[in-house]
């Protein structure tokens, strides 16, 4: 059988390209909002209810996605979630209130939580620690590619034919994509395709927790115990609101404050995400160059990469205080960029810190909390963006942001979890 020379990063691709449909049905809602609102008459508030039941229902099945890709594994778990996320999401064809979209929309949410974890448990499975930033750098720029490709295509399909077709198309491609995943990948341990060299290099490459099946696999009340869980849980709780918000809001925002129609939205609306995919990208390759230049080990470079995401954001923050909407762009432009990088860095440490076989699972925990946020502030900005205005919330954001930066220094020990038969856990 003919062998694949860097096989991993086509891998790697196949893993993007799933979150990039993941990410194209996600964002098909907020692209579609002003159309919903006129033929649905959908108040703003009603909106936010929509967004946080994506939310919510994202949050509640993360640490049971994840659990069940560590069960099932990375092939048949992750197959079986997209699936569904791509029957739910041709189902939102279906309604005809908020009500309904918020009930399609949640099901969506249940289904995409295992994206985010099993993308992680791919990249642990398949680089070496050196590389495994980038490799996260690139599978996360597919929910950035995504909300992209959200807008063009999500206004060409309401203008040739309905708001409906939208969600039918993202749900097809979706389901295409699970099919070829199921068909395509496998561990490196059982891809014959792959060259003794690539093989030896990923796993002579891996931290010993993600060399063996361990079979002391921590529990989930040992990694709620665990200080280094809450070293990454609380910065992502602080800092993902902002992603929530840039994917559900932008277009919303642009049209209500800027009078941008559909045609407007389409034209600029993706910049940001254009930005957000430079960020994933840029942000992966940070930590190598943090470790080689300044002398720090991988976790500290992490950090390094968080605190740079934060002091970015303050540039979105500050959006109340112009009046132009290309500024607004511009500033939207920034907060992508540094958003996705911070993330993909935030993302990484659980594979860094947890073994290969709770990984998911932590991640998973990692993400119901940042999910918990983002679903709270969807409320707030429905509740309070028609009276406040969106400025201020935007300033709200950039503080979360540095608090989480702050949090993470605090919190989170430069070394992974150990593992001792006295204290299974220590941080």
């Amino acid at each position: 059988m003919k062998k694949i020379k860097g096989l991993r990063w086509y891998m790697i691709g196949l893993v993007t390209l799933g979150t990039v449909l993941g990410y194209l049905t996600r964002n098909t809602i907020a692209v579609a909002a002003p159309t919903l609102e006129s033929q649905l008459h959908i108040t703003t508030q009603q909106y936010s209810y929509i967004v946080a039941a994506y939310s919510a229902c994202y949050t509640l099945m993360q640490p049971v996605a994840g659990y069940i890709l560590d069960i099932l594994g990375t092939k048949i778990g992750y197959a079986m979630f997209a699936i569904l996320w791509a029957i739910f999401c041709g189902a939102t064809a279906l309604a005809n209130s908020w009500g309904g979209l918020a009930l399609a929309r949640g099901a969506v949410g249940m289904a995409e939580a295992a994206m985010i974890p099993a993308g992680l448990k791919a990249s642990s499975e398949w680089f070496p620690a050196k590389e495994r930033s980038i490799a996260v750098g690139y599978f996360n720029v597919g929910s950035s590619i995504g909300a992209m490709l959200a807008p063009p295509l999500v206004v060409w399909a309401i203008v040739a034919h309905s708001w409906q077709m939208a969600f039918i198309i993202t749900g097809v491609l979706s389901f295409i994509w699970a099919i070829g995943w199921l068909i395509f990948y496998k561990h490196p341990k059982d891809q014959k395709k792959l060259t003794d060299a690539e093989r030896s290099y990923i796993l002579s490459g891996q931290e010993a927790h993600h060399q063996q099946d361990n079979a002391s696999k921590l529990s989930t009340r040992q990694i709620l115990c665990s200080r280094q869980f809450w070293g990454i849980a609380l910065p992502r709780f602080l800092a993902e609101p902002a992603w929530g918000t840039f994917n559900a809001w932008i277009p919303l925002f642009m049209f209500r404050e800027y009078g941008f129609n559909l045609k407007e939205i389409a034209l600029f609306a993706w910049m940001p995400m254009l930005f957000a995919d430079l960020g994933c990208i840029i942000g992966g390759y940070l930590p190598p160059l943090f470790q080689r230049f300044f002398g720090v080990n991988l976790i500290v470079s992490r950090k390094l990469v968080v605190t740079l995401g934060a002091v970015l954001m303050i540039g979105p923050g500050t959006i109340g205080l112009f009046t132009s909407p290309y500024i607004a762009i511009v500033l939207f432009c920034i907060g992508g960029f540094a958003h996705q990088a911070l993330s993909g860095a935030l993302i990484t440490l659980s594979s860094d810190v947890f073994g290969r076989n709770e990984v998911a699972t932590a991640n998973g925990l990692t993400g119901m909390a940042a999910w918990s946020a983002s679903t709270m502030f969807a409320l707030i900005v429905g509740a309070l963006a028609d009276t406040l205005g969106f400025g201020p919330l935007f300033a709200v954001l950039a503080i979360m942001d540095l608090l989480a930066a702050v949090a993470i220094w605090g919190l989170l020990s430069n070394k992974p979890l150990t593992r001792c038969a006295a204290y299974p856990v220590t941080g």
